[in-house]
């Protein structure tokens, strides 16, 4: 399958991106994101872009392709909520949108989290939400992914200081808290994989959380 990859660069992008490097069942990724990854491989291609509400310059790069495994996102902490709605919902719903009118029935994989509710009282999770509807009424084949604590794997590491500064002090912990929260807890690598079983076999359902996310 080919797959179009967007925050690439970002904890869980890259962990995707491992994975779909690896994986004999995906033969081409195209990485869309303003900056490169840094990473050489015969079937990665990139294409750098930095305004995902204007994708008219690199549409004919877009066409063509199995699934999208959407990766990008950010801390909406210290953030007003239009900023936040403009790069979590806007950005997303752009892309849905181009990719629906070009590959109407491919796979779009969205990482939320979980917790996400339209109708929750946390601005993060109502805006994620809506970005979750807005996906799942568009004609594509399109899951939404709610991981919760996500340990990151083979070197990956978060983009976000406070989150890498958490991860340092909590990585002797991983194997107690795997214990604790059991279905809870998924890794970096657990989501790539599971993101190609769903491009190519789809999900029994459409909203998958951690303890599905590890099953797949």
């Amino acid at each position: 399958m080919r797959v179009i990859l967007f925050g690439a660069t970002g904890m869980i992008g890259r962990g995707v991106l491992r994975e779909c490097l690896l994986d004999e069942r995906v033969s081409a990724v195209l990485a869309v994101g303003r900056a490169a990854t840094g990473v050489s491989h015969r079937k990665l291609r990139e294409v750098l872009h930095g305004d995902l509400l204007d994708l008219a310059p690199v549409e004919g790069e877009l066409g063509g392709y199995d699934a999208c495994f959407f990766c990008l996102g950010v801390s909406s902490a210290g953030m007003r909520e239009k900023e936040y709605r403009h790069i979590t919902y806007d950005f997303t719903v752009s892309v849905g949108e181009t990719l629906a009118r070009l590959s109407p029935g491919s796979t779009f994989v969205y990482v939320s989290g979980a917790g996400t509710d339209a109708h929750g009282r946390a601005m993060w999770a109502r805006v994620k939400g809506e970005t979750e509807n807005a996906l799942l009424a568009l004609p594509l084949e399109a899951y939404m992914f709610r991981p919760g604590f996500v340990q990151p794997m083979h070197g990956v590491r978060s983009r976000t200081r406070l989150y890498r500064a958490a991860y340092i002090i909590t990585r002797p912990l991983f194997p107690v808290l795997r214990r604790v929260i059991g279905g809870g807890m998924t890794t970096t690598e657990q989501i790539g994989r599971a993101m190609i079983a769903v491009a190519e076999r789809g999900a029994a359902k459409r909203i998958l959380g951690p303890a599905d996310i590890n099953a797949l």
